[in-house]
């Protein structure tokens, strides 16, 4: 342990290459050879670590950093698994973690090896220059959050709850980078997410001989479901996160883009103004001002001669935290009507509310470095891992910063083929991180 260089916290870069190296693509995780990288570098700094796994190939590693006991814990957590990148035409390869063009590119360069770089930085950098925070800072390195987080974060909650005690704030996934309206930078702090909701949607019709015309099938009323369900919108629902978050962003920008995304917050008017700033925006406010289904697969049918009965549709849908499964499926039986069933088939509640007491202390730390960006709550319209941690009362703050060039889009480029980071933007970051560590009261 002696020979391991802990003063590659210096240059996150080059820890976050080293992460890449590592294909942890889930399935089927493998995560072990890099929570023994982390531990190594943990371990040779003076940490405390503990393993803790349901699988011995898929550990989750924990570590502390002690402080001076005036505040709760801190929570920092991570995952170490990525998406595959099979089949994605690649300009390097996914797991080389090449510097080009002031990049770091790879699997995971933002979902999410970049903010276990700059934890482990933080960290590394913290015990270098003996830094005691005012509590206590917990650091998890989980595994296989991209399937579930059955052996992770799920595994963790369930049998090992203690490591959680005290905890009531934690940084992590899925915010912190920039979006750009109106020439004005913008970081997007995630406070809040969308319940994950699986649907099952059966029709029933006469079923028969193929040669014989048979109408009112069910597949012919899964087709016009489909039909309705591309063409509608489901309702407008304003939560007060989005609306403190329009409100900050219609408050920095000029006419007449003000005034369209103040409207944003009148139902009547809501779809209209997305589509007036959807060339600018693209699809990225829909989603917070929705519910959503998508249609993911279909199961009917047996012998190409023979007119099915029975036909499944499988939607994957996204709630918005202050609604349930319930309101979603009044708001589909609105649409697609009553001719047919609708089966729940996952739901996983996220938390209902955000609590924004660390944000602006996160705020200023960003505006402390660059004084005219303008931070903004966000909700995601994806799940992370802080759903489950959401389930001890733990609040989770998305926040990896990460300054992006104007035009580069975030969402597009998360599970895409040449996923990179900007070089910077991993100096930046963990700057930010160690100063929430600094300034964290509780």
């Amino acid at each position: 342990m002696s020979s391991v260089d802990i003063s590659i916290y210096k240059r996150p870069e080059e820890l976050l290459q080293n992460l890449i190296r590592f294909d942890t693509t889930n399935p089927p995780g493998n995560e072990a050879p890099l929570m023994e990288y982390i531990d190594s570098l943990l371990t040779a700094a003076g940490f405390e670590t503990t393993f803790l796994a349901k699988d011995p190939a898929r550990p989750n590693l924990v570590t502390h950093l002690k402080g001076r006991g005036e505040a709760p814990p801190l929570l920092l957590y991570g995952h170490a698994d990525v998406v595959t990148a099979a089949n994605q035409n690649w300009t390097y390869p996914p797991f080389e973690g090449r510097i080009a063009d002031g990049y770091v590119w790879g699997r995971g360069a933002l979902d999410m090896k970049c903010g276990l770089a700059m934890m482990v930085a933080s960290l590394l950098r913290a015990k270098d220059e003996n830094l005691q925070p005012a509590g206590d800072v917990i650091f998890g390195a989980m595994c296989d959050e991209e399937t579930g987080g059955a052996y992770g974060a799920k595994f963790l909650v369930r049998e090992h709850m203690d490591i959680f005690k005290d905890v009531k704030y934690a940084i992590s996934e899925f915010g912190g980078y920039t979006m750009y309206i109106d020439n004005k930078k913008f970081y997007l702090i995630q406070v809040a997410e969308k319940h994950h909701c699986s649907a099952e949607i059966t029709f029933h019709g006469p079923s028969g001989h193929g040669s014989v015309p048979i109408k009112d099938s069910a597949m012919y009323k899964m087709g016009k479901a489909l039909v309705e369900l591309n063409d509608k919108k489901l309702p407008v629902h304003i939560s007060d996160v989005t609306e403190k978050m329009i409100n900050i962003i219609a408050s920095h920008i000029s006419e007449p883009e003000s005034t369209y995304f103040k409207q944003l917050l009148n139902p009547k008017k809501t779809n209209e103004m997305l589509e007036i700033i959807k060339d600018k925006t693209g699809n990225f406010f829909d989603p917070l001002l929705h519910n959503t289904v998508n249609a993911i697969m279909v199961k009917g049918g047996e012998r190409i001669n023979v007119v099915p009965g029975e036909v499944t549709l499988y939607l994957d849908g996204r709630i918005l935290p202050i609604l349930n499964d319930n309101d979603l499926r009044d708001e589909l039986i609105n649409v697609i009507g009553h001719d047919c069933d609708i089966k729940i088939t996952n739901y996983e509640q996220a938390k209902a509310d955000a609590d924004l007491s660390l944000f602006d202390m996160l705020s200023d730390i960003l505006k402390g470095k660059e004084p005219d960006c303008i931070p903004i709550p966000i909700i995601i319209s994806a799940s992370t891992d802080a759903r489950l941690l959401a389930k001890l009362g733990i609040q989770t703050y998305g926040y990896l910063p990460i300054d992006l060039p104007d035009g580069f889009s975030f969402m597009s480029s998360v599970h895409a083929a040449d996923e990179r980071i900007p070089v910077k933007s991993l100096y930046s970051g963990t700057d930010a991180i160690y100063e929430a560590i600094k300034r964290y009261r509780g």
